[in-house]
């Protein structure tokens, strides 16, 4: 793979789509978990969840391949070796975490639960393991807490980018752009 000087417009498509997809059904989560009574009472808000968030284990495996198979960019050179390898790690947690674990988790915790996830509203997934009662609260909470490490790694991705664009002033976020080519 040689080194590239720009995202390509499938990563971009990836990478934002994602994005969308990951804070929705993030943002959907909470609410059907959090305010289960006023907003979730038929459990709507959990299926929408569950149909949001279970696309990303297809896409996770899409942006995977083309990532393997398309370099990214290089940092900028204004950046130090150690916040290089920062980065790398974030995005390393961002993509093991974030678009595999947490997706997965809740995979299972609704395996343990006897509850199917309708995926995209397409077909079932099936379940990773029998369903256990004795599991459900260690599930729970997996997801749960996952879910929040998650929302610190994405907000904390969000904060660089913008740390990028207005106090850095180099291109890495304007990289990402859709539209933009180098």
């Amino acid at each position: 793979m040689t080194e590239a000087k720009s995202y390509t417009s499938i990563a971009k498509w990836l990478h934002w789509s994602m994005a969308l997809i990951w804070i929705g059904a993030w943002l959907v989560g909470i609410v059907a978990v959090h305010w289960r009574d006023e907003f979730n009472p038929q459990h709507q808000l959990t299926f929408l969840h569950k149909a949001m968030a279970s696309t990303l284990l297809f896409l996770i495996v899409l942006r995977i391949a083309w990532r393997l198979t398309h370099a990214a960019p290089a940092m900028p050179d204004t950046m130090s070796p150690r916040l290089k390898h920062a980065a790398f790690i974030g995005h390393l947690l961002l993509y093991i975490v974030g678009l595999l674990g947490l997706p997965i988790s809740g995979w299972y915790w609704s395996s343990v639960a006897d509850k199917p996830i309708l995926v995209a509203g397409l077909f079932l997934l099936p379940p990773l393991v029998e369903p256990d009662k004795n599991l459900y609260e260690l599930a729970k909470a997996i997801h749960t807490y996952s879910a929040w490490l998650c929302g610190a790694l994405v907000g904390g991705h969000m904060v660089m980018a913008l740390k990028h664009q207005f106090i850095d002033k180099d291109q890495v976020l304007t990289g990402m752009l859709p539209g933009h080519i180098d």
